[in-house]
C-alpha cells in the first residue's frame, strides 16, 4: 500500500482507495481518472514519451486511464505550482518590460485601443 497517495490533478488525499488502484479509478473529489501516466511512478515530462519505462508502449493523453502494465502509483506527485512559473514570468516581464499596466495614457496598448475601440 502508498502512503500519502494523492490525485494528480487536485491533490486530493487517496487513502480510501483499494489498492493497486483499478483501471477504473476516479478521484472522489475532481473525478479524475487515477490509471493514468500523470499518477504513474514513470512519467517523466523530460523523457522521450513521457516515461522512464523504455519498453512501455507509448500512452497519447497522459491524463486519461490507460491498460499500461508498467503502471505503478506514485505518492505525492500532485503540484499546484512549483515557482518556476512565477520565476520564469518575473524574467520574461524584467525581459520584455510586462507586468506594469499596459493600458495607461501613452503607451502602445492605449494606442491601439483609441485606434480600433475596446468593447
Amino acid at each position: 500500500m502508498i502512503d500519502n497517495l494523492i490525485c494528480w490533478k487536485c491533490g486530493a488525499a487517496l487513502d480510501d482507495l483499494p489498492q493497486p488502484l483499478s483501471r477504473r479509478a476516479e478521484c472522489p473529489a475532481c473525478h479524475a481518472e487515477l490509471h493514468a501516466c500523470r499518477l504513474c511512478r514513470h512519467f517523466d515530462p523530460d523523457k522521450a514519451k513521457q516515461c522512464r519505462e523504455p519498453v512501455a508502449d507509448e500512452v497519447k493523453d497522459k491524463t486519461r486511464a490507460n491498460f499500461c502494465d508498467w503502471f505503478q502509483a506514485q505518492a505525492l506527485v500532485h503540484s499546484a505550482g512549483d515557482g518556476k512559473t512565477a520565476s520564469n514570468r518575473a524574467r520574461l516581464d524584467a525581459l520584455f518590460g510586462g507586468g506594469e499596466d499596459q493600458t495607461q495614457p501613452g503607451s502602445d496598448r492605449q494606442a491601439l485601443d483609441d485606434l480600433f475601440g475596446t468593447d
